[in-house]
């Protein structure tokens, strides 16, 4: 079993940063990638930006690039999302994810079925 805990969340103005954090434990032998997903109130669960563990590599949502940056500690087993620039429309609960799909760790997965393993999340709130 893999466990997830989340941290960072918080009220912040628009204009503001915050980083989040998830530190895995647990049987992570088998992670491949990790990635932080978010889900505002009425919506889906969409993808952010994830991180091949091995390669180090990422990728993210187009839309947020430049302002949402994924990282990973490989010695904490911990990955990040700094988020800079928030606007309102970031507001959502924060998730955090782990894949143990091989085919993650040299390619991209979007998909929450690609992930087995979730955090409990962390609320994200923007004010204008």
């Amino acid at each position: 079993q893999v466990q997830l805990v989340e941290s960072g969340g918080g009220l912040v103005q628009a204009g503001g940063s915050l980083r989040l954090s998830c530190a895995a434990s647990g049987r992570t032998f088998s992670n491949y990638a990790m990635g932080w997903f978010r889900q505002a109130p009425g919506k889906e669960r969409e993808f952010v930006a994830a991180i091949r563990w091995s390669a180090g590599s990422t990728y993210s949502l187009d839309s947020l690039k430049g302002r949402f940056t994924i990282s990973r500690d490989n010695a904490k087993n911990t990955v990040y999302l700094q988020m800079n620039s928030l606007k309102p429309e970031d507001t959502a609960v924060y998730y955090c994810a782990l894949s143990g799909y091989y085919y993650c760790s040299y390619s991209a997965c979007y998909e929450k079925d690609r992930y087995d393993y979730w955090g409990q999340g962390t609320q994200v709130t923007v004010q204008s």
